[in-house]
């Protein structure tokens, strides 16, 4: 399965349908140098989605729903990354909270449906970002339910924001690399520091 966004940065994706908000987060521009914002273009968020959603369909093992993106699609799925990763973010306390969820996160429908062996499956409703948006939530709250969504994270790296998932035994993860921007953040809280002593001297 290739997650074109998430492969991009050199991450591993999340686990099952998760995989499919992880890289949906990562269409945004990040990484240094600095990849281009998939959800830029039309046709670029439609080229990016129809990839996605058969990897998920993949990954899922459920038949990839077809969805075509306009030109008002495609902003109000960049608005959804933005709400989506924010309130990732917050959950982990990597941010000042928002006073509540965002209205792109309050306002996607979902079916259940009971299929032909009793079990009941969450599907996504409405066309376009919206149904976009639905699938990500159903996942998002499936991780939740069984405590992977919090291993799910944006690199604390402000100038990154990268989606990775933390698969450390401690859940202690904060960069989507150590190397790249774990050691930049280190090296300049050190010259800080170093500053700071000098200055009481």
């Amino acid at each position: 399965m290739s997650w074109t966004a998430t492969d991009r940065y050199g991450l591993e994706p999340a686990p099952g349908g998760l995989a499919f908000v992880q890289d949906l987060l990562n269409t945004l521009s990040a990484g240094k140098p600095r990849e281009p914002d998939l959800l830029q273009t039309v046709e670029g968020a439609n080229a990016w989605l129809d990839q996605a959603l058969e990897s998920w369909s993949g990954a899922t093992d459920r038949p990839a729903p077809g969805i075509e993106l306009t030109a008002e699609d495609v902003q109000g799925l960049r608005d959804f990354r933005h709400d989506l990763g924010q309130m990732l973010r917050d959950q982990v306390g990597d941010s000042t909270p928002q006073t509540g969820p965002a209205a792109s996160l309050m306002t996607v429908p979902t079916a259940l449906r009971l299929d032909e062996h009793g079990h009941i499956h969450a599907e996504p409703r409405g066309t376009g970002w919206r149904q976009v948006a639905s699938l990500a939530l159903i996942e998002a709250y499936q991780a939740q339910c069984t405590d992977t969504l919090r291993r799910l994270k944006s690199c604390r790296n402000t100038r990154c924001l990268a989606a990775f998932y933390d698969r450390s035994r401690n859940n202690s993860g904060v960069w989507h690399d150590v190397r790249i921007c774990g050691n930049a953040a280190n090296l300049r809280n050190y010259r800080a520091r170093k500053r700071a002593g000098a200055d009481q001297v």
